[in-house]
């Protein structure tokens, strides 16, 4: 079976869901009920088979009792962050056009002056309805059940993270409503064959569910008949105890995590019975190769990085095994056919960087921006996500960056992750970014924006060092010249940095932080793993 429902009837008293913070566990029948009376509630009230509906919630079950109920319905969920602005908020709502829109105590305010008919409650409060409440009196009326067996089956519409802009919907093909009667749909199908998933699958997702990776995940786990425990907010000192206490065998991180799990204090990182994971994935932004070969020391080849995104258009995958003959790689391709193209559109050779396009992939669209999905297709429907990168001889793809973080300087590329890769394993350094900024010569130079690790002083020797350190493996044009050091390097929370926001904090300061003097290395003295040829 690949339908959650259908697994609900046959195994009504499994916990499907736990949320880790309070220890609370809903059955697969209590969660298929709430579900299926929201499905007949939305449409009750209007929600036709490709409609939207929003959510602004935090990590909580009601997430997954509507995002289910969607997917019975026909309608897409648009799950929206919390940490966004009002002003954001109101334009996911708008752009998407959701017809409903359901917030909790907590996010309420977000949505207090938007102007949407429908906005629902999910909690209870003195003079207001809870959503509960509402469908409740619908039922109590008994009306006759709604037949929702022909509709497709929905699915989410979720939005871009924004690094580079306004956000920006993301809208598939709704599924043919043969995938409720447990025919896995194609995605489904994928993963479950890429990671293992079944009914004996134990997921801990420690992310915001408004992510694609952990929402989609959890509803592949759901539809394969395992169960799921969701961390209300990440925490790294309280998710290893989660891991031995529900034997968890799939979890799903991104590089911060990793990084705050490795900070934990050695007794604590020894205290837990982690041996039930079977696969440790991770993906959604780029892993030092210092800071995945520590993971690797300490859990064991169980880790698994894929590239993709919320498009779907491409997936690589690579296993502990491989990434230990190709460090640094994001794997081969697993979904469609990676080509790496030059600025005129050329295929390149092996080894030479150049924009990474997937062919056979599944077509998507950018929702009310078709400017926006024809940059995304080339004229043979090859799709990108704008990455750049490079494959090796064996196929294996290497991320260098996206297009828009280039740093041109000098008329030379040079790619902000390969100089953090460099930079990053210095003793000092807590976490780094490195952007472009105006230069009069140049046009573009590298500013290394550094967290120091605490304790050490942030000073022009400790910059000078840093720097310094990395003269022997980045030649001359890719040093930075400038570093300046901060309390905190803006990301979401999936690890991406938002070098958006650094770029507008530094573009209009002539000289921010140390000047760095390096110590170049003579070419014959240097090493580059990394550098490659660009186009």
């Amino acid at each position: 079976m690949h339908d959650f429902h259908c697994w609900a009837d046959a195994q009504p008293e499994r916990v499907a869901v736990v949320m880790a913070d309070a220890g609370t566990q809903f059955t697969a029948g209590e969660l298929a009920r709430k579900s299926r009376d929201y499905a007949q509630w939305l449409a009750a009230q209007g929600i036709e088979p490709g409609d939207t509906i929003a959510l602004l919630l935090e990590n909580r079950v009601e997430i997954l009792e509507l995002a289910l109920a969607a997917r019975l319905a026909g309608a897409y969920v648009a799950v929206i962050s919390t940490h966004l602005t009002a002003a954001e908020v109101s334009y996911i709502v708008l752009d998407c056009q959701a017809k409903m829109l359901f917030l909790s105590g907590k996010t309420e305010s977000l949505a207090g002056t938007l102007n949407i008919k429908n906005k629902y409650l999910i909690d209870e409060r003195p003079g207001g309805a809870s959503l509960r409440t509402l469908v409740n009196g619908y039922l109590a009326g008994r009306p006759a059940p709604i037949d929702l067996s022909d509709r497709p089956a929905g699915r989410d519409l979720l939005y871009s993270s924004g690094t580079t802009g306004s956000p920006k919907g993301i809208k598939k093909a709704l599924f043919p409503p043969e995938v409720r009667q447990g025919v896995a749909d194609p995605e489904l199908a994928f993963w479950a064959r890429q990671l293992s998933f079944n009914e004996d699958t134990v997921y801990l997702s420690p992310a915001p569910l408004y992510h694609a990776a952990p929402l989609r995940t959890c509803i592949r786990v759901l539809n394969m008949g395992g169960k799921i425990v969701i961390m209300e907010r990440f925490d790294a000192g309280k998710s290893l105890p989660l891991v031995e206490a529900y034997r968890v065998t799939h979890s799903q991180w991104v590089p911060t995590m990793f990084q705050r799990l490795l900070a934990l204090p050695a007794e604590i990182r020894k205290k837990h019975d982690l041996s039930s994971q079977k696969f440790a994935v991770h993906a959604a932004a780029p892993c030092p190769v210092h800071i995945k070969q520590a993971m690797l020391d300490w859990w064991g080849d169980i880790l698994v990085e894929y590239y993709a995104g919320s498009e779907s258009c491409g997936a690589t995958l690579i296993t502990s095994e491989e990434w230990r003959r190709h460090p640094g790689s994001v794997g081969r391709a697993v979904n469609g056919k990676i080509h790496i193209l030059s600025e005129d559109g050329a295929e390149l050779p092996p080894n030479e960087v150049g924009k990474i396009y997937f062919s056979g992939v599944a077509p998507f669209s950018y929702l009310n921006d078709p400017a926006k999905t024809q940059e995304a297709f080339n004229e043979k429907g090859w799709a990108t996500y704008g990455d750049l990168g490079y494959l090796n001889d064996e196929g294996y793809l290497y991320l260098s960056d996206r297009r828009s973080d280039l740093i041109i300087s000098g008329g030379v590329n040079v790619y902000p992750k390969e100089i953090e890769d460099a930079l990053s394993p210095h003793p000092g350094v807590a976490d780094i970014a490195v952007v472009g900024i105006p230069h009069p010569d140049l046009g573009e130079q590298a500013l290394a924006v550094v967290v120091p690790v605490a304790g050490t002083a942030p000073d022009r020797h400790l910059a000078s060092d840093i720097v310094n350190r990395a003269a022997g493996v980045l030649s001359r044009v890719k040093i930075p010249r400038r570093l300046v050091f901060v309390e905190k390097i803006p990301r979401l929370e999936t690890g991406k940095i938002l070098r958006r926001k650094l770029k507008e904090e530094y573009r209009d300061i002539p000289l921010p932080g140390f000047d760095v003097n390096p110590v170049i290395q003579s070419r014959s003295q240097s090493i580059e793993p990394q550098d490659r040829k660009t186009s």
